[in-house]
């Protein structure tokens, strides 16, 4: 199930929040209702794969209070620690990597002459590369010592089930909850604020994302673009993969509003952008504050190291995080211009806070770092991404828009490619620009709803037409 369906709208949703209130708010009850009503969000979906789920939560429930009986960064602590991130990774591993690793290997021996292996593809778990990573997590705060492995099973599988974040984050860390799995607050104004919350991330999604849907993929199928179509599509894909996940993202915090929970903000206006690193810290910013925290001083990252050590580590931790993304070479070659490209910031003494707006800094950051690298981002193969690059930089098929991408382009979709960087240039002016305060607090609550609510109810008429649409990030 997922959130732009008419099951979760019209059924689940509904259902779930009525029984949630109905329920005493008392020693966790409604903890239990949250906790039954993911695991039947998940297993909508596939039954089968919700056992893995409920392995990997009770493993690492197992692990973490093996560590914590331990003792922080203790031995016997570490060596428990390193066999729950070993399996973790390797269950990892062998549902999303299993393909790839085969099929490179074919290639490398079919190239000899030999026959290659012959498996049956492996279906992907969805939301696998996210419910890992805050496993991954938990475990490692409980031996660092700063958290406390907890002794509540169904806290701990909330925090890896809660059907708000479970598919496609944000990231959670087991600290930024635990306390509100003792007490939250329920008030009208959070529900109020959720639900604008939830439709503004709807209507993103549904009304910008999925009408840029079909321009994209048409131009990233083409055999022989032209410049113009390349530009069009990968600015197309920009804005359409951000409206995406962005949207999933207010969704899921809207919906963690509603339930009474705060839950991190996972955007920050990330096409104002003036350097690579700015770009990291307001892009899928629990994604970067993972690795950060968990690769980077993992591999040694620390003020002590030398300036080498840093930028090795530095490029490692994105080319790791790159591969996270997807396994295919585009995704390695993704993470490791990611990582280039922060290196050379480094090495420049590029500190990623701006003071003020430089035109030529955010152009240059957003025709390398967004559109360019959204080329290997999209592209189903290195050789069409190289294909697409050549377009881009002239280099061959030099021209206005080609008949078929023409034909296939529609007035809304056009509309809608200007809609979307109108509302981005209006977010860079928020920042950046003068401050202008709209009324009160509930004015603009106020305002939000009467905005929202029509363009909810056109992106449900929307979505009923065209059916189910899946996220971006679920193939992650």
């Amino acid at each position: 199930m997922v959130f732009s369906s008419n099951a979760f709208l019209l059924l689940f949703l509904p259902l779930f929040l009525l029984l949630y209130y109905l329920t005493p708010n008392t020693r966790r009850l409604r903890n239990y209702v949250v906790l039954v009503a993911s695991y039947v969000f998940y297993g909508w979906w596939r039954i089968d794969f919700l056992t893995l789920l409920v392995f990997v939560t009770l493993f690492n429930f197992w692990i973490g209070g093996q560590i914590g009986a331990a003792g922080a960064r203790t031995e016997k602590a570490r060596s428990w620690m390193r066999f729950g991130v070993t399996i973790d990774l390797a269950v990892l591993g062998y549902f999303k990597y299993r393909d790839f690793g085969i099929d490179s290997f074919n290639s490398i021996i079919t190239a000899t002459g030999l026959e290659p292996f012959s498996l049956s593809e492996l279906l992907l778990p969805i939301g696998i590369s996210f419910y890992i990573f805050e496993s991954i997590s938990y475990v490692m705060d409980v031996y660092r010592g700063s958290v406390k492995p907890t002794r509540h099973l169904a806290d701990f599988a909330m925090f890896i089930t809660m059907f708000p974040h479970l598919i496609v984050g944000p990231l959670f860390r087991y600290k930024e909850l635990a306390s509100q799995f003792e007490h939250r607050v329920h008030s009208m104004d959070m529900f109020g604020r959720g639900a604008v919350r939830f439709m503004q991330g709807f209507a993103k999604k549904v009304i910008i994302a999925d009408t840029l849907a079909p321009m994209v993929n048409y131009c990233f199928a083409l055999p022989d673009p032209s410049t113009a179509d390349v530009w069009i599509g990968v600015l197309a894909y920009g804005v359409q993969l951000y409206f995406d996940f962005s949207g999933y993202s207010d969704m899921a915090i809207g919906l963690g509003l509603m339930m009474g929970f705060k839950f991190v903000e996972n955007f920050n206006k990330p096409f104002i952008s003036q350097s690579v690193t700015e770009f990291w810290r307001r892009w899928h910013i629990s994604l970067s504050n993972w690795l950060r925290d968990y690769v980077f001083y993992s591999l040694g990252g620390s003020a002590r190291k030398t300036r080498m050590r840093l930028h090795y580590m530095t490029f490692m931790t994105f080319l790791i995080g790159g591969i996270w993304h997807g396994a295919d070479w585009t995704f390695v070659l993704w993470g490791a211009l990611q990582g280039g490209l922060l290196l050379i910031e480094r090495v420049l003494g590029v500190t990623g806070n701006p003071t003020g707006f430089k035109l030529h800094h955010w152009a240059t950051t957003f025709i390398v770092a967004v559109a360019m690298s959204m080329v290997l981002f999209r592209a189903d193969s290195v050789s069409s991404a190289v294909q697409m690059y050549k377009s881009m930089l002239f280099l061959q098929n030099v021209g206005w828009i080609s008949e078929p991408f023409a034909g296939a382009i529609s007035t809304m979709q056009i509309a809608t490619l200007v809609l979307a960087y109108g509302l981005v240039i209006f977010e860079g002016l928020r920042e950046y620009g003068p401050k202008i305060q709209l009324g009160s607090e509930r004015v603009r609550v106020v305002s939000s709803v009467l905005l929202l609510t029509p363009l909810f109810f056109l992106a449900i008429t929307k979505l009923s037409a065209q059916g189910y649409s899946a996220f971006l990030y679920f193939q992650f």
